[in-house]
């Protein structure tokens, strides 16, 4: 990493983040899923976010919840150092934790029950499936390279404390697995909503919640469009964009 790479960007609720051009830089599914989540974090949580990256969730979280104290767990070390350094440029450090290391060792970093909201927003493709990235920090955060979504939710239902809640954006095609994989992990599927790119569009996101230890009742919320017509977003996106404002 060179420091003609790194840009520094201002998020709406005016904190700021340092990002790579060259790397995986976040998107609409970040905001999507730190709105999303920011709904269940009750006052004084812990939260922890698998696959931090650059550490665009926590620093959302920070202002659009009341949560006590953020985490950010991250493989690649050169996304530790970014999110590192972003929690430092805001002033953070005392509420936001950035932590390098494998989800697969969680047992080894964390206690388990330590949190009571897990946020993740991971790997969407099979490791031999698609096109690979030749950037390999692209590949990584795209494709089931270094974990796969069964390492995810396992590491999650051992570090949430009963009825806590695990929040993640997917795609809607590993929908059943990842049903399937909360239950086997006694997380059970509590709210869920289709992310559609235009009205009467097949969806291409999803956003689901899983409470551990909780009874079965799925809830559907309706959908939410992200364009209203090319290059504008709807109004509920527009006001999701909003709600992170300073």
């Amino acid at each position: 990493m060179t420091e003609e790479k790194i840009q520094e960007d201002t998020l709406l609720n005016g904190h700021k983040i340092l990002q790579n051009p060259q790397s995986f830089m976040f998107g609409i599914d970040a905001v999507l899923l730190a709105h999303f989540a920011s709904s269940f974090i009750r006052k004084k949580d812990c939260v922890m976010d698998l696959c931090c990256g650059n550490g665009i969730i926590p620093l959302l979280l920070d202002t659009a919840s009341t949560a006590k104290k953020i985490s950010g767990l991250e493989i690649q070390p050169a996304s530790v150092q970014l999110a590192a350094k972003s929690v430092e440029l805001n002033g953070l450090g005392d509420k936001i934790q950035i932590v390098e290391g494998d989800l697969k060792n969680v047992k080894k970093l964390f206690e388990q029950k330590s949190f009571s909201l897990i946020t993740c927003n991971p790997p969407y493709m099979l490791a031999d499936s698609g096109k690979i990235n030749p950037a390999d920090s692209k590949a990584i955060a795209r494709h089931e390279i270094f974990c796969t979504l069964e390492d995810v939710i396992k590491a999650a239902s051992y570090l949430l404390d009963d009825c806590g809640s695990m929040c993640m954006i997917h795609r809607p095609n590993r929908l059943a697995d990842l049903i399937y994989l909360c239950k086997k992990y006694k997380m059970e599927p509590k709210t869920l909503r289709m992310i559609l790119p235009f009205e009467n569009k097949s969806p291409t996101m999803v956003l689901l919640e899983a409470r551990k230890s909780a009874k079965a009742d799925l809830k559907v919320l309706e959908h939410l469009t992200v364009y209203k017509s090319k290059g504008q977003y709807s109004d509920e996106v527009q006001e999701i964009y909003r709600s992170f404002t300073k």
